[in-house]
């Protein structure tokens, strides 16, 4: 694995690390675990791995670790903690497929609290993007669909997932404060707070069947520890359509999964939905514009 810094191939390590967090939902399920007690162990076995990684590369300790940057990265940590519960919730009350591509409006979830709250400038492009979004984001729910099996806890489902996407857009935000700390030192200060965090709740004494522990050490040393260190390699190395386009080998790896392995095949309108969060993704991070394209065709 490479350092941050020292990426060779920063795009076949984006394409890696997705492929890695396209398998969470299978990781999730097969715990058969309580999404708090998972999330609590990829705390613990997450901050572990990124902790040695730390140490081992020379990253701890940091001096950049001000008290003002540990406040910061604690409130991003809490949540990016309730996220991830959330989001792992929601595995269960619809589907991985379903899940997976709801939860990837993240980006305009960004886009709306810097409007709102940071009063960023938005244009009209932007906004008719972020319309296109969330109407892919109605078909891919399954909700305008009338199968027997959408009903209130699926649309629970579908809210847990939407409230993890904007948890993980205001942790994104909080994160943007911090500076040029290292991603891994960010990452290490958040899972030890949701440890700490998630420990009253996560019935840490409870038995845990053999094989739920290697799944629990996947989800912390693949997913948060793993995963987490390849993105950060090649983030800044990778231009933002580029990383736009890699990013969605994410939720098409977890649709495979679910049909391969669960049996759970993506409807028509749901490919349709992902396909309209794809482009409307691609568009903001491109910066296409609608006018452009009537100029063209007039």
């Amino acid at each position: 694995m490479t350092d941050t810094s020292k990426a060779r191939f920063p795009a076949a390590n984006l394409a890696l690390a997705m492929v890695i967090a396209g398998t969470v939902g299978a990781f999730v399920t097969e715990s058969g675990l309580h999404p708090v007690t998972i999330v609590f162990w990829r705390c613990v076995f997450g901050a572990v791995f990124l902790f040695a990684w730390c140490l081992l590369r020379g990253y701890l300790p940091d001096r950049t670790l001000s008290l003002s940057r540990l406040a910061l990265a604690a409130l991003a940590g809490i949540c990016m903690v309730l996220s991830w519960t959330a989001f792992f919730a929601g595995f269960a009350m619809t589907s991985i497929a379903t899940t997976t591509i709801v939860y990837h409006v993240q980006p305009f979830f960004v886009v709306l609290i810097g409007v709102i709250f940071l009063k960023e400038r938005i244009s009209l492009d932007q906004v008719l993007w972020m319309l296109a979004a969330f109407l892919g984001v109605v078909l891919a729910s399954g909700l305008t669909i009338s199968h027997g099996h959408v009903d209130a806890n699926w649309a629970l489902g579908i809210g847990l997932t939407l409230g993890a996407a904007m948890l993980y857009a205001v942790a994104t935000i909080l994160a943007k404060g911090l500076g040029r700390q290292r991603a891994e030192i960010t990452v290490l200060c958040q899972t030890v707070v949701g440890a700490v965090m998630l420990a009253p709740f996560a019935a840490v004494g409870q038995h845990i069947p053999l094989a739920s522990w290697g799944w629990l050490a996947g989800i912390g040393v693949l997913h948060t520890g793993i995963a987490y260190v390849l993105m950060n390699s090649a983030f800044p190395r990778l231009t933002t359509p580029v990383i736009g386009v890699i990013t969605f080998i994410y939720p098409v790896v977890a649709i495979i999964i679910d049909w391969a392995i669960y049996g759970h095949p993506l409807g028509l309108a749901q490919a349709a939905g992902m396909v309209l969060i794809a482009l409307a993704t691609l568009g903001v991070r491109r910066g296409w514009r609608f006018s452009r394209w009537h100029v063209s065709a007039a």
